[in-house]
């Protein structure tokens, strides 16, 4: 708790309750409890917001490694296709042309 032990906060509460008085004194300690409190929770909804946050990022860096590597499956079938229709053409090309060479 900060570096301070049981005889130091002792020490502190004594001389607050002679600095501020017996009538005032649990006055103040329950607005500092409810300082404290609000505090906590402000600084558990920061880490929360954090997390969100971070699993937000790291979801859209998922989603667009996973459609780049869609787009570049598509356009590898797409240029095996094109592979094939060019080698389909040449060999119907080189086929007529035989037919032609022999009539």
């Amino acid at each position: 708790m900060f570096g301070i032990g049981m005889p130091e906060l002792i020490v502190i509460l004594v001389i607050a309750l002679i600095v501020i008085g017996p009538q005032k004194l649990p006055e103040l300690a329950r607005s500092l409890g409810k300082g404290l409190a609000e505090f906590k929770r402000a600084t558990d909804d920061f880490k929360q917001n954090i997390a969100e946050e971070t699993q937000a990022q790291e979801e859209k860096e998922r989603i667009a490694k996973e459609v780049a590597a869609k787009e570049a499956a598509e356009k590898e079938v797409a240029e095996k296709a094109a592979a094939g229709y060019a080698a389909a053409e040449k060999g119907t090309t080189a086929s007529d042309k035989k037919e032609q060479a022999k009539s």
